[in-house]
């Protein structure tokens, strides 16, 4: 695989986590700035998160959001093409 294609997917992940986080933030009523609470980072960093060009995301991060969102974290990292 080259280094272009790559990139391309892993921003294909990126962008596909932060749909997915945003809407299971509002299936369970929070607010970005409560989910910032919850798992411990600043608003705007969540924001990032939710954002057209999110951050990389560590595990741990991935399991304190899932925590947060009271669901498992395979949920968070199960996407439809």
């Amino acid at each position: 695989m080259s280094s272009d294609n790559w990139g391309m997917m892993v921003t294909k992940i990126r962008l596909q986590l932060a749909r997915k986080l945003k809407e299971e933030r509002q299936k369970a009523g929070l607010t970005q700035e409560k989910m910032a609470e919850l798992i411990g980072v600043s608003a705007r960093y969540y924001q990032i998160l939710e954002s057209k060009k999110p951050a990389a995301v560590k595990i741990d991060t991935i399991e304190k959001l899932a925590k947060a969102l009271k669901i498992p974290a395979w949920k968070l990292l199960r996407f439809k093409d």
